[in-house]
């Protein structure tokens, strides 16, 4: 730290500095900026300003769009809180379904695409309030990193007879559905050790409905866990994360809702029929974050997502037509680590629950 002159005299002096003491704490003080500048680097002062927070939580999803839907209330609090949230998503939805007519050109164009698809996600983040986003396997939207070239691409999907996301028959070799898992785990173990989560979150192993890089995602992100945490592995540090979590839905909850759209003739759901693997009978849920406050915040990062999503009054629309309600209260599974419920019993209701 740079003392002043008054600092460095004895008790009671008021003498000012003369000219060529300031000179000399002027000489140290830059000295200790270009150290700090040139010898830590950007990225460097970055890392260590996250761990200068007791709260990290970092999440994986697959596409622009992906982690408003699924868990955008959850961030939402936790950066209202003060805590660290970093986004790491691993496509730049270049193959997804364009909804509104006016940017129906952009379907198709898988470049164009992506390109309005990042700057929707920017547009989210700042809804959001996320500071920190990342694309797996290169600098991520930060001013002060470099952009590399694209690691991976958007897979695209089919939907199967029971109208779940299936792989379509063809893959290009740089989708991320055809990555290498070790080899992507490994820039995302990169991102775990400068960040250091105490907190993961990402998809159940279905990839919640079954699109092949959520199911991507999910596999990417448990080894890189497993990676991060081992001695001699990869760059940086091991990290041990200490919870991980699965996004998921409560059966019983998803079933009402259901009934109570259908009744109103608003979904194409059948609230007695099959449901995607997201959704898991109600004592499989751990973690209930309840984010009411932040409604709004999630509703303007949806709106942000105009390609992908169309927002109603309590409801979203995505590109196969089916209505969904618009929750504030996001459930997850916890698949790494001790759950620590509250006292009087019930799910948790904080991720970093049990944690210092």
């Amino acid at each position: 730290m740079t003392t002043t002159p008054e600092e460095e005299r004895p008790a009671g002096s008021t003498a000012p500095a003369s000219s060529a003491e300031q000179a000399v704490l002027d000489a140290v003080e830059d000295v200790v900026d270009d150290v700090t500048e040139h010898e830590l680097g950007a990225d460097a002062e970055s890392a260590m300003d996250s761990l200068d927070n007791p709260r990290r939580l970092l999440l994986v999803h697959a596409h622009p769009d992906d982690e408003t839907i699924t868990s955008g209330a959850t961030m939402a609090r936790y950066a209202a809180a003060g805590a660290q949230v970093t986004l790491v998503t691993c496509t730049r939805g270049e193959l997804g379904e364009v909804i509104p007519p006016e940017l129906a050109h952009l379907e198709g164009d898988g470049d164009a695409l992506a390109a309005h698809r990042v700057a929707e996600l920017a547009n989210a983040m700042e809804a959001l309030g996320v500071e920190d986003h990342r694309f797996l396997g290169d600098g991520g939207l930060d001013a002060q990193r470099r952009p590399d070239p694209v690691r991976y691409r958007d897979s695209g999907m089919v939907y199967d007879d029971r109208g779940n996301a299936a792989a379509p028959p063809a893959m290009a070799a740089d989708t991320f559905a055809r990555a290498n898992v070790d080899e992507a785990a490994a820039y995302l173990v990169r991102v775990l050790r400068e960040v250091r989560p105490q907190v993961v979150a990402t998809y159940e192993p279905g990839g919640g409905y079954g699109h092949p890089d959520h199911v991507q995602a999910h596999r990417v992100t448990m080894r890189a866990v497993a990676m991060a945490a081992e001695a001699g592995v990869g760059e940086g540090e091991p990290w041990q994360v200490a919870k991980v979590y699965w996004s998921v839905l409560p059966e019983g909850q998803v079933r009402a809702a259901l009934r109570e759209l259908a009744g109103a003739a608003e979904s194409t759901w059948d609230p007695d029929g099959p449901l995607p693997s997201m959704v898991v009978p109600d004592d499989e849920v751990t973690t209930v974050v309840d984010a009411t406050e932040q409604l709004g915040a999630k509703a303007a990062a949806l709106r942000a997502h105009a390609t992908q999503v169309v927002v109603g009054d309590g409801t979203f629309v995505l590109s196969n037509g089916r209505t969904q309600p618009l929750r504030a209260v996001e459930c997850y599974r916890l698949a790494v680590g001790e759950p620590r419920p509250p006292a009087d019993g019930g799910p948790e209701t904080d991720l970093f629950a049990g944690l210092a």
